[in-house]
């Protein structure tokens, strides 16, 4: 008996973590620029650079812990697809859908996110 609607669901938590892992790092990127936009506005208003000093340097470390989070959720959310998609039955995998663009995907986007890591830790 076939039942595709396994390997679907899967794909569907797949693509769940995916969406979830982006949206960490897009936060972590958003954090780890909010320290330079702060010492920005602290210049232009003619503050002291006291007034945000260590900002710019703490944002920095916690958006990169975060973009390295969302980066290494999705990649454990593949390695964990994978290892699902595996011990299925062969008559649960649809015939008509490639299996291997999610994986792809999500390795490019979590190879991805790490590069960016490393940019804005830079």
């Amino acid at each position: 008996m076939s039942d595709p609607r396994i390997y679907l669901a899967a794909e569907r938590t797949l693509l769940a973590w995916i969406r979830t892992g982006l949206t960490v790092m897009g936060f972590g990127f958003v954090v780890a620029r909010f320290g330079l936009f702060l010492s920005l506005l602290a210049a232009q208003r003619g503050l002291p650079a006291a007034a945000v000093d260590g900002t710019p340097h703490l944002s920095a470390v916690v958006g990169v812990a975060l973009v390295v989070l969302g980066a290494v959720d999705i990649l454990f959310a593949a390695c964990q697809h994978r290892k699902f998609v595996l011990s299925l039955p062969v008559s649960d995998l649809p015939v008509s859908i490639n299996r291997a663009f999610p994986l792809v995907v999500a390795a490019a986007l979590g190879v991805l996110g790490l590069v960016l890591a490393l940019y804005l830790s830079a």
